[in-house]
């Protein structure tokens, strides 16, 4: 796609300036006619300079002044002349320039051009971002954090005057058109090999479907991580080449159930996302009969958790309350939802689970719900982040948020894969080895803890992938040294590695690191500062390695030769 601001302003300025053109030919073809007499009474006739010398600062009104002589009273009449009719055409010129920077054609090719010319200089690897909601701005605003250079396209003009305005930093990209546009799409530059991401997060999964497939079409080795609300569309995705499908209701069921089954795990896995590392009292999930309010794509979603973790529940399907106006006015009748929850044995129920796409009809059902059985616990779906404040004042027990979810999800894919990885390895685990680890990270690190990822190689572990490349042998237990003392060890967990198509679930220390290994890193600030001078400063690896400062220089090098070879196993140490 091209731009055409510069045609567009030869286009609207050519009748302007062949105005301009004829006032000062005409105006400078008549002083070169009309006589004048010099300083000794001669005719003499201006040329061609002198006329145009003399027009070019009466019309433009920066100064007057008879040159080279006197002017005759002919002379004068035709300056006269030439003076209102230069104005005229100065007056319309400018009147144009005013219209048409005020153009909102212009303005907009303009802002194309600008665009365009963005992409083409992008010299990172960055991420096509599709839509700007609520979903996308809590991911740009993460990944902006972490220095991701990133691309965004939505239809609304407005949406991306928005984005505008938060001046991020690194400068994100962006602008509007039809996302359903394959040119708009190159445009955006889905077909540049620094593309290395599409994000698309979208609530409706058919164009969620059409923009991956365009995009898989224009790029094939662009990674795709695309939202999808039911199974059957994500495993169509998943066979047209989605790399990563995210399905919120998939994720709700997995978490229920995990909650249920092993809160260990479910904590590990909130941890993952900013939970503190810890069951709180109102997340304990009673045993006993769920009602569930709304059997829809999330209640599908549920009973498959609820089935496989033996628990009781009851449906209350509302689906057909949906179909028109006057049924979306029944719903909120308290009468109907009472009534209805009664009849599900809302009174001797242990959890109350409301889960339809309508925020206060969610909220309705809670309130109906506390009325008759006070101590039921409260399970909500929250649709949007901008309910967010009035789902924290109704005090829900457990809220899902959509949005955050897909976030959430499609963060993690895009900054910190490992962490999905890890989360996966959980599905494999129990009980009893989630409550371990949970115990293992609170005794060693304590409540601020982090996580981190690490690869290891020239751009992120200068000096070890050096002596890697050397054939020196290190392990974990190096990289957990104190850099203060050889003695200490650095309060570092090692979550997992990842070697080619190998995971490795929490490696033991004498752990051997090879290059192009990534690493999932549990550690606190100063753990994580000390890890970073090990991995990219020789001296620092060096002492971490031997437990004694290494000696620069000539000195340094004779001290080695003597002592022997500088290639050290960490099980020596």
């Amino acid at each position: 796609m091209q731009s055409y601001a510069s045609w567009i302003v030869i286009r609207r300025l050519r009748i302007p300036l062949i105005v301009i053109i004829l006032t000062f030919a005409v105006s400078i073809l008549g002083m070169m006619m009309i006589p004048g007499r010099d300083d000794q009474g001669n005719l003499y006739h201006l040329n061609f300079f002198d006329a145009f010398y003399f027009v070019s600062y009466m019309a433009s009104t920066i100064g007057f002044g008879e040159s080279p002589y006197a002017f005759t009273y002919p002379q004068k009449l035709w300056v006269s002349f030439s003076i209102y009719l230069t104005v005229i055409g100065w007056f319309y010129g400018i009147g144009t320039i005013v219209a048409l920077i005020q153009d909102k054609v212009l303005s907009e090719e303009i802002a194309r051009a600008k665009f365009m010319k963005d992409i083409r200089e992008m010299d990172a690897p960055f991420i096509l971002i599709f839509g700007y909601n609520e979903v996308t701005k809590n991911l740009i605003n993460r990944l902006s954090a972490r220095y991701q250079r990133m691309v965004v396209i939505d239809k609304d003009k407005d949406k991306i005057d928005a984005l505008k305005l938060e001046n991020h930093q690194p400068y994100i990209p962006a602008f509007y058109g039809d996302l359903l546009d394959i040119e708009t799409l190159k445009m955006a530059g889905i077909r540049e090999k620094q593309c290395k991401y599409a994000v698309i997060l979208f609530e409706n999964e058919y164009k969620n479907t059409q923009l991956a497939m365009m995009c898989r079409y224009l790029n094939n080795g662009v990674r795709l991580i695309v939202r999808s609300n039911t199974l059957q569309n994500g495993e169509y995705l998943r066979r047209v080449g989605v790399d990563y499908v995210e399905n919120p209701f998939r994720v709700i069921s997995h978490r229920l159930y995990r909650a249920l089954t092993a809160p260990s795990l479910w904590v590990l896995e909130m941890w993952i996302h900013g939970h503190p590392l810890r069951v709180l009292k109102r997340e304990k999930v009673p045993k006993g009969k769920f009602v569930i309010y709304g059997y829809g794509r999330m209640g599908a979603a549920l009973e498959k958790g609820l089935k496989k973790a033996g628990v009781e529940y009851v449906f209350i399907d509302a689906r057909d309350l949906f179909a028109d106006q006057e049924r979306i006015e029944k719903i909120f009748s308290e009468e109907k939802m009472e009534e209805r929850l009664v009849e599900a044995g809302i009174d001797d129920a242990a959890v109350i689970v409301a889960g339809t796409r309508n925020d206060i009809v969610n909220l309705a059902v809670i309130m109906l719900a506390r009325k008759h059985n006070p101590s039921i616990y409260t399970v909500a779906r929250e649709n949007s982040l901008t309910d967010l404040s009035v789902f924290k004042a109704a005090a829900i027990d457990r809220n899902y948020i959509l949005e955050q979810i897909v976030a959430d999800k499609a963060f993690n894919h895009l900054a910190m894969p490992l962490a999905n990885i890890f989360i996966k390895q959980l599905n494999d685990k129990d009980e009893a080895w989630g409550c371990a680890l949970v115990e293992r990270i609170r005794n060693k690190m304590g409540e601020k803890s982090h996580l981190c990822e690490i690869v290891i190689d020239h751009s992120h572990a200068y000096a070890l992938s050096q002596k890697l490349q050397e054939g020196v042998r290190v392990t974990l237990q190096v990289l957990k040294r104190s850099r203060e003392s050889y003695t200490r060890e650095n309060p570092l967990l090692f979550l997992l590695v990842r070697r080619g198509d190998e995971v490795i679930l929490l490696p033991e220390d004498d752990f051997v690191v090879e290059p192009g290994d990534e690493m999932l890193v549990v550690c606190n600030d100063e753990s994580e500062n000390d890890l970073a001078y090990i991995l990219n400063n020789y001296y620092e690896l060096y002492y971490a390695m031997h437990g004694t400062e290494e000696i620069p220089g000539l000195l340094g090098g004779l001290m080695k030769n003597q002592a022997g070879s500088d290639i050290i196993s960490s099980k020596a140490l």
